[in-house]
């Protein structure tokens, strides 16, 4: 049965979608946003941003031909309130839930599928995607063997950084460079660079998540979100990116660092 409100079709879409418990937090709060964008009111901030219920909102209103611009304005504004940067991943999470919601004859449509990131100014050259010679600063960088293999991830498969960091040891297939995972059909394929420094990465482990935190997971931690060998949690969306902007920062002409979406090829 098609969900009547907005909150519960998200609910039902975190469930399923491989997502770490981190990344899953981080959805939630981003599709809990666009719930009060789209009533036209303003998302609480700080605390009271992750405790706030989102107004209630007919899932239907996604669904109306007005749905497309009523989206475009909300964007608009959330640029306008918080910057490219954090519109951008929030406008990611909802178009995974609005794939999710058509793929399940919930949406007749996506509404969102006009909508595009906007242009990140120290991303790059063209704003939204890394040149050649910054690439190969990036990959020329001094960085653990862990970060190494996201970036290079991140750039040969094309996949959501979500996905890629939902992968489980045991879902990778080496030899064909090609991976699965939960609840996508689709296979995950990578190329040389990943190919050379992943058998590396996962040496002497058989499951549990590919990308590691440094530390072990607290108590409390899902077991298919901690490693049975060494008790490490899974890296989080979060994280990862604090990484990369941190790593890059010096290459980054205005200091802040990249996002990890700028690695991604311009095609994809």
């Amino acid at each position: 049965m098609t969900p009547v409100e907005f909150a519960v079709a998200a609910e039902h879409y975190l469930a399923e979608a491989p997502l770490a418990d981190g990344s899953r937090r981080v959805y939630r709060i981003a599709l809990h946003t666009w719930a009060w964008l789209l009533v036209g009111r303003t998302p609480p901030v700080g605390a009271q941003r992750r405790r706030a219920a989102p107004p209630v909102l007919p899932l239907a209103l996604l669904d109306g031909p007005e749905a497309p611009e009523r989206l475009a304005a909300a964007f608009a504004a959330r640029a306008g309130a918080v910057g490219a940067r954090t519109a951008n991943r929030e406008l990611s999470a909802l178009r995974a839930a609005l794939r999710w919601w058509c793929e399940r004859g919930w949406l007749a449509a996506d509404p969102a599928g006009a909508l595009r990131p906007l242009p990140l100014p120290s991303a790059g050259p063209a704003g939204a995607a890394l040149g050649e010679e910054r690439l190969r600063a990036v990959f020329a960088l001094r960085v653990p063997l862990r970060e190494k293999v996201l970036w290079h991830l991140v750039r040969e498969s094309g996949a959501p950084i979500e996905r890629l960091l939902a992968l489980d040891v045991d879902r990778l297939d080496l030899p064909n460079r090609r991976a699965r995972t939960p609840g996508d059909g689709r296979p995950l394929r990578w190329r040389g660079g990943t190919a050379r420094l992943l058998p590396l990465l996962v040496a002497g482990r058989t499951a549990g998540p590919l990308f590691l935190t440094d530390r072990r997971a607290p108590a409390g931690t899902p077991e298919r979100d901690r490693c049975p060998l060494t008790g490490r949690g899974r890296l989080s969306y979060r994280r990862a990116a604090e990484l990369f902007a941190a790593a890059t920062a010096p290459l980054d002409p205005a200091g802040r660092g990249w996002t990890l979406h700028a690695l991604a090829e311009p095609h994809r």
